[in-house]
């Protein structure tokens, strides 16, 4: 009895203590719950919904990657709220900070007579002091200011090249702008003379570093002009300039409007803008002389700065004459004189008794003096100053002497060996009533540096003419070739000389440098050329492996002419696979002519291009981008699986070609990746 009641109050207090337990574990169960959903339900509130919540007893875990720590400090908070900051703990991670980008490191460089200027931000492995010194060795002056910031970061590619070329380049700059940057200098500058910033352009090309895009823009002041000189004549081959010189750009407009109205075709007409105009009024004296030679009919009008000398033809009407040379001199501005001649009609000579003095200048640049000098000093200083103007060597002297030439006689006879320098080849006739040149240039402006010579150093009295024929073939500007020109000499030579690769690769074959050598030249004859390097393959192996191989040889042709120091700022290359055969593929010969690399011309793009259309471009090569990356994995398998050949096989006979192929044609029935290491090779022996 007494047992039994012990086991009842055991049993009671073990039932107790069980119930206990269980109550307390719901409970904590409960109160867990509670704040897990009370705190989640707040973090959602407050945006933080990427935070993950965790409630162990009276504690609340919060865990997770915060964008940022503000994010991180936001959730904290929110949870705190809710329950008691203290039972908040803290598991979350911050997602980590991107280095910050370096800087865009430039350079302006000021060059002036007042000294030398630097501003802008280099690398801290750029050495300043350096800088600065070899500037001023460089350019021989102390006077350069320092306006230069560092940055503690690595210098970005080509940055060295771009500086170090950019310093070398003010040397030759004495009135410049530069303006440096990683991989490309442009260059702002004031050349002496057209003839100078042609060369100085020719030299900034020629030395630019092949990782370094220059950009010139020099400039080159207006020439001065002494005699400031025009010519203007009408006989029976119809109106025409010998020299033409006007002040600024509604002068020239002025004058060959005159001009066209007298007569003058239309077509190219050189009219040079320059300084030393004798008066602002030179465009209306001009054009009142013109109006008043072409109401002549035939003649010559020529201005020698401020003096004006009109000729008329032999057998004008002298009333008219009259007529028309007090009309031009009411007309004419204060500051001009003229100076009119109306020839009289020559009276009948005994052939012979004419004085005359003849000098020919042959293609060979030989020079024969003959006919009449005044005396033995004339003839001795003739030629002296002819074999100073054309060589000792080249000139051969006949000429005779006579005490009864005129006393200007030396004189007309030295301007116009002068005027016959001009020319590539011509004569020179001088005689008591006038001077003569005839000839043939390749020099557009000849004729009006002859009227110039002429006018300045023969009296206004002098009659001169010029009958100086322009010839294309001479001029070196023009017989460079044309950009259509260019690009099909550059194409027939790339079809009959093929660019080889090594096997299996984008590498090009020893036997590609002389073919590059030669294509770089006919380049480098067209400066403004604009090229897309294009890799074309056969249809043999997978399409995405053919795209990437012709991708990587258009590109390696592009860089083998950088390397040859050819400009190619405006070439791209570009991979088009098998898409483009010119031949069938299903032949040997057809696949051989379809594996090749083509130079096609890129027109200029125009305004018209949407921007619409340019972020689709970029996306597309965006996407090309990412899809190499496996093809190139997939070819370095495949080239893996292919036995190695060697570099000869690359010239091997056309029947070694087509056992390869017959094995590349079996391969490719077993498997993909040997299939397209076979075509790779295969592509590779041309």
């Amino acid at each position: 009895m007494r047992l039994s009641s012990l086991l009842i109050v055991c049993a009671t207090f073990a039932t107790a203590a069980l119930l206990s337990v269980v109550a307390a574990s719901l409970s904590a169960d409960l109160i867990e719950d509670s704040s897990r959903e009370a705190v989640k339900r707040e973090l959602s509130l407050d945006g933080q919904d990427w935070a993950d919540v965790h409630a162990e007893g009276l504690n609340v875990f919060l865990a997770g990657t915060a964008p940022t720590e503000a994010a991180r400090f936001r959730a904290m908070t929110a949870a705190g709220r809710i329950v008691d900051a203290a039972r908040v703990i803290d598991n979350m991670q911050v997602v980590a900070t991107a280095d910050i980008a370096p800087p865009r490191f430039s350079v302006e460089i000021l060059r002036n007579d007042s000294g030398i200027s630097l501003i802008g931000l280099v690398p801290q492995s750029s050495d300043r002091a350096a800088i600065l010194r070899d500037i001023s060795k460089l350019v021989g002056t102390r006077d350069v200011t320092d306006l230069l910031e560092t940055a503690a970061y690595d210098a970005p590619v080509a940055w060295d090249q771009s500086l170090g070329y950019a310093i070398e380049a003010l040397r030759d700059l004495p009135r410049s702008k530069i303006s440096v940057e990683a991989g490309q200098v442009s260059i702002t500058a004031m050349a002496n003379s057209p003839e100078d910033r042609q060369q100085l352009s020719a030299k900034l090309v020629r030395t630019a570093p092949a990782t370094v895009d220059v950009n010139l823009n020099i400039s080159a002041p207006r020439p001065v002009i002494t005699p400031f000189t025009l010519r203007f004549l009408i006989d029976e081959a119809g109106a025409r300039f010998d020299a033409c010189s006007a002040d600024t750009d509604r002068a020239r407009t002025m004058i060959l409007k005159s001009a066209r109205d007298a007569g003058l075709s239309p077509g190219r007409s050189i009219c040079t803008i320059g300084l030393g105009v004798p008066s602002p009024t030179w465009a209306d004296a001009v054009e009142t002389a013109i109006t008043g030679l072409a109401e002549l009919g035939q003649g010559s009008v020529t201005f020698s700065d401020a003096d004006i000398t009109l000729i008329a033809a032999q057998g004008t009407d002298p009333a008219l004459f009259d007529k028309v040379v007090g009309e031009v001199e009411s007309a004419l501005p204060d500051v001009f004189a003229l100076s009119a001649t109306l020839p009289a009609t020559p009276e009948a000579l005994a052939e012979g008794t004419t004085p005359e003095f003849n000098a020919t200048l042959s293609p060979e640049g030989l020079v024969q003096l003959r006919g009449r000098l005044s005396n033995e000093i004339s003839r001795t200083t003739t030629e002296s100053y002819a074999h100073a103007r054309f060589g000792s060597e080249q000139v051969y002297m006949a000429a005779r002497l006579d005490d009864t030439l005129p006393q200007s006689w030396p004189f007309r006879v030295m301007a116009g060996l002068d005027a016959l320098a001009q020319l590539h080849n011509g004569s020179l006739m001088v005689t008591p009533e006038s001077l003569a040149i005839t000839g043939r240039t390749g020099d557009l402006e000849a004729n009006a540096r002859i009227a110039q010579i002429l006018a300045d150093k023969l009296s206004s009295t002098d009659h001169f003419s010029i009958d100086v024929l322009y010839v294309e073939e001479l001029d070196p500007l023009a017989a460079l070739p044309t950009v259509e020109e260019c690009i099909a000499d550059i194409q027939a030579f790339a079809k009959e000389n093929k660019i080889v690769f090594e096997p299996g690769s984008g590498t090009l074959d020893a036997s590609a440098a002389d073919v590059l050598d030669s294509i770089a030249i006919k380049i480098a004859d067209c400066p403004d050329l604009q090229l897309e390097i294009q890799g074309h393959t056969d249809s043999q192996g997978r399409e995405s492996m053919n795209q990437a191989l012709s991708q990587t040889r258009a590109q390696s042709v592009l860089t083998a002419l950088q390397d040859r120091r050819i400009l190619t700022k405006g070439f791209v290359a570009v991979g088009y696979g098998e898409s483009k055969p010119i031949a069938d593929n299903e032949t040997q010969e057809g696949r051989d002519a379809n594996r090749r690399i083509e130079f096609v011309q890129v027109m200029p793009e125009t305004e018209e291009q949407t921007e619409g259309e340019a972020e689709a471009d970029a996306e597309t090569d965006a996407s090309d981008t990412a899809t190499s990356e496996p093809e190139t994995a997939d070819t370095s398998d495949a080239q893996a699986q292919t036995t190695p050949e060697t570099d000869g096989e690359a010239v091997d006979s056309e029947a070694q070609e087509a056992d390869t192929d017959s094995e590349a044609d079996a391969d490719n029935a077993e498997t993909a990746d040997p299939d397209a290491a076979g075509e790779e090779t295969t592509n590779d022996q041309n």
